[in-house]
């Protein structure tokens, strides 16, 4: 099985037109391409960076706001000053970009425009011809593009079963590791809790409160059985646009449990680099999943909204054994103070100690949501290695307890 092919897409600032783009987006990932999509009103900044940490082989722009000779211009010049001019752009904007227009923009770099009328399977076809073949590093590469090509190549080599053991080992990836270990942060939960959106938030403190800190985020999306995945984390980021933040998205690619087949090696690789912290968020889970070994994250976070269902649930859902720390977002809900009670009382007949906390993560400044950075940033009164310890030991208990129901 060879690895997907990766795009990034957007729409440039002063553009909240985005329903050719998500057409176009599905369109790829029916026909197995994998879609970094970054979201609409969007800088050049933000895309060139997006699309270097991603790896990604083309950059697509879909532009109706009439500056699309500019903005491409732009994002082809800042690609080449940062050492990526082998990354392509194309893009399109219906009416608005003239064949005039088309041919300027060719001149600056940009490899191809489609225009009104276009057909979707000529589209596809296009990007599997032109960039369907790994493209051959011409010079040396350095910071963000060194670590994201390493991070390509361990996800590949697991595309391409070459690897199977020993998957957390990286260092036929680079030399380059750091002694000192980031301290990685576990989330997880169902899908639309707003995981991405506290996280996003989390980065805001981590950024405001430790100016020299670095955060890397590594965040699943699932794969589309058969197809191409959605990677759409970065499209909800807003406080995560910094280069003090290292983001990389990642499919399933047909593994079950939250994570890819290569999220070890990875969070491995991530963890060792210069980074402070390395936050990494699952796919939504369900009621059985333990997405985290006790190897793998120094703490576990698991984020609910107040709509769960009956109480009944809460004796399903098996992290609620393991979490370090239990959110419970979207707080401005109507049932969100019976919520609360209820998952309060589960997490006592625990016996562990585990932490409860109420966020609204949408809104600004959030009380809950300085919190939950408060508890996360406390120092342990258990040293790393005892921490896991305990968390293997719950995990070990959760699975146990599964089994007997």
């Amino acid at each position: 099985m060879s690895s997907p092919i990766r795009v990034l897409t957007a729409v440039p600032i002063c553009d909240g037109h985005d329903s050719a783009i998500n057409t176009i987006n599905l369109e790829f990932i029916r026909h197995g391409i994998e879609v970094v999509y970054l979201g609409f009103h969007r800088y050049v900044g933000d895309i060139v960076r997006a699309a270097i940490q991603e790896d990604v082989a083309a950059i697509g722009i879909s532009s109706y706001n009439g500056g699309h000779v500019e903005f491409f211009a732009e994002v082809v010049r800042q690609l080449g000053k940062r050492g990526a001019s082998d990354i392509a752009v194309f893009g399109g904007g219906g009416g608005t970009i003239t064949q005039d227009d088309a041919t300027v923009m060719k001149r600056k770099g940009v490899d191809q425009i489609f225009f009104a009328g276009t057909s979707l399977a000529d589209m596809v076809e296009y990007v599997r011809q032109h960039y369907g073949k790994r493209r051959t590093q011409v010079a040396k590469v350095e910071g963000d593009i060194a670590l994201a090509r390493k991070l390509t190549a361990i996800e590949d080599s697991f595309a391409q079963r070459r690897r199977r053991r020993n998957a957390g080992s990286t260092r036929r990836f680079g030399p380059e590791r750091n002694s000192k270990r980031a301290r990685v942060l576990g989330f997880t939960g169902p899908g639309g809790a707003g995981k991405t959106t506290l996280i996003d938030e989390l980065v805001l403190r981590f950024l405001q409160r430790s100016p020299k800190a670095r955060i890397a985020i590594l965040s699943h999306d699932p794969s589309v059985v058969g197809e191409g995945a959605l990677l759409g984390d970065r499209a909800t980021m807003i406080n995560s646009q910094n280069d003090r933040v290292f983001m990389r998205s990642m499919a399933t690619r047909g593994q079950s449990g939250g994570l890819s087949p290569a999220t070890e090696g990875c969070l491995d690789l991530l963890a060792h680099s210069d980074f402070d912290y390395v936050m990494i968020e699952t796919v939504g889970t369900g009621q059985e999943a333990l997405p985290f070994r006790s190897t793998l994250v120094d703490q576990t976070v698991l984020v609910m909204n107040p709509d769960y269902g009956a109480r009944l649930q809460l004796q399903k859902i098996v992290m609620l054994d393991v979490a370090d720390i239990v959110v419970v977002n979207k707080t401005d809900l109507e049932r969100a103070k019976a919520a609360l009670l209820e998952i309060e009382h589960r997490l006592a007949q625990n016996k562990y100690r585990q932490q409860i906390v109420a966020t609204v993560a949408k809104r600004h400044r959030d009380h809950g949501v300085d919190m939950l950075y408060d508890l996360i940033m406390q120092d342990s009164t258990a040293g790393v290695s005892d921490r896991r310890n305990q968390t293997s030991e719950r995990q070990r208990a959760a699975t146990m307890k599964t089994r007997t129901r």
